[in-house]
């Protein structure tokens, strides 16, 4: 690969890292083209952009970052993909689907502006709650009490009105 390939190469990876909020670095090692594109399909409709790269080309782009990813470093053997996306779990849960044969692993993320290095960071990535889900979680907590306190009004007013009616008609 000619050195000018190599820095559009380089750009490139270093425009999709800050178009996206997570990735996951992938261990892809065994797998042949049949469950490749299996993979790339599924990746394609869960949202997941996957790239596979050579090492030496994400670590450039790394360093080229505005954001420190030298945790990621070590990782940065054999085959690699990475896995781009906005929403911090969904690789996690694909990983975890898919990887039930060994193949592939997570060698590491970056997600919620964290850093999981390690295959025993998988579960971790597949509880984080992504932003949708933490609002309706908060939505739903906020609207118990209110329900609650509703359905109280609502019921006072009926025994309210019940006993008012009863006193009105009751001869004195």
């Amino acid at each position: 690969m000619k050195k000018e390939d190599k820095a559009l190469v380089i750009e490139h990876i270093g425009e999709t890292l800050k178009e996206y909020a997570h990735f996951y670095l992938v261990d892809v090692t065994g797998m042949n083209a049949a469950a490749t594109s299996q993979l790339r399909r599924k990746c394609f409709g869960a949202d997941i952009k996957m790239m596979v790269v050579k090492n030496t080309l994400l670590h450039k782009a790394f360093e080229a970052a505005e954001i420190d990813y030298s945790p990621l470093y070590d990782v940065l053997k054999g085959t690699t993909a990475v896995f781009f996306c906005n929403t911090a779990n969904v690789p996690a849960k694909l990983i975890k689907e898919v990887g039930k044969e060994g193949v592939p692993t997570l060698k590491a993320a970056y997600a919620e502006e964290g850093f999981y290095v390690g295959a025993d960071q998988l579960e971790t990535l597949c509880a984080i709650k992504s932003k949708n889900e933490l609002i309706a979680e908060v939505v739903s907590l906020l609207q118990s009490p209110a329900k609650n306190v509703v359905s109280a009004l609502q019921s006072a007013g009926q025994t309210i009105h019940g006993v008012l009616k009863t006193l009105g008609e009751r001869p004195e």
